[in-house]
């Protein structure tokens, strides 16, 4: 495996840098997204804050999950359009995890962003939440959630591969790009992202990380590894097993998986 040049250890939090267009090139639709806290001067700041961004159409309220449940429910039923969810963590009863995993049965879920007082970043990532913010919100930080829930909401294929994974490094953030990635490789309760210049230690399993980049291009090669398909530039035997050449890496491939690897491979570059 490659020498580590520097290794980065954090909380996984996709982001995607630019916002795509919409179909027939129009600029992004407005966004109509609902704001849950039962902390009601912190519900109310938040809605004054997503009212004052351009971007943002309506904003609906509601101070527990039962209400915003309910209210979710009747738009569903009156054909509304519901793009995102500002969901505060910690609440009496159902908490914003709970109501986040039953909107995620929903036919058409509204995109995600976490709101606490507390670091969620593993649960916002487990639960393919776009962001989370941090009490109190800062406007130049609600403004980034906006803009990279208004990217998440774009038709598929829309700057697909834009999105980024924030790395801290002695004091400074580091922006890695997915398409950077070569291969990713399991590391206990952490996962290895390999690039062509260093190696970065993100706390989060293979299988989230397989899960949230399924159609991006990427290939479980192994139980411990997944392959980013545009940096293969090989599959061969070697000593009776296949392997992939990845960059400067041999990869070997399971062979309970190698069927579906090479067929995944041709696939992805068939014109």
């Amino acid at each position: 495996m490659v020498t580590p040049q520097r290794i980065g250890i954090v909380t996984y939090r996709p982001v995607t840098p630019c916002a795509g267009r919409r179909a027939h090139g129009t600029v992004d639709a407005m966004l109509r997204v609902l704001a849950v806290d039962d902390e009601v001067p912190a519900l109310s700041e938040l809605a004054f804050l997503l009212r004052q961004d351009a971007r943002v159409e309506h904003v609906s309220t509601a101070t527990d999950s039962g209400a915003a449940l309910r209210d979710m429910v009747q738009m569903i039923a009156d054909g509304e359009r519901l793009d995102g969810v500002f969901l505060d963590v910690r609440m009496p009863g159902l908490d914003g995890l709970d109501l986040a995993r039953l909107i995620g049965g929903f036919p058409t879920p509204p995109k995600l962003v976490f709101v606490s007082a507390h670091d969620c970043a593993v649960q916002a990532f487990e639960l393919e939440a776009v962001d989370y913010l941090l009490k109190p919100v800062r406007p130049e930080r609600l403004a980034e959630a906006v803009r990279r829930l208004s990217a998440a909401v774009a038709p598929p294929g829309a700057d697909e591969d834009l999105e980024t994974i924030p790395v801290e490094l002695a004091g400074r953030t580091k922006f890695v790009a997915r398409q950077d990635v070569c291969y990713a490789e399991a590391h206990g309760d952490y996962v290895r992202l390999h690039t062509a210049e260093a190696v970065y230690l993100v706390r989060m399993s293979l299988a989230a990380l397989e899960r949230r980049w399924a159609g991006s291009g990427f290939v479980r090669a192994h139980r411990s590894t997944l392959v980013n398909a545009r940096h293969v530039s090989e599959l061969r035997f070697d000593a009776g097993r296949v392997v992939l050449q990845v960059g400067g890496e041999t990869l070997p491939v399971s062979r309970r998986l190698t069927r579906q690897v090479r067929e995944q491979l041709v696939r992805q570059f068939r014109p």
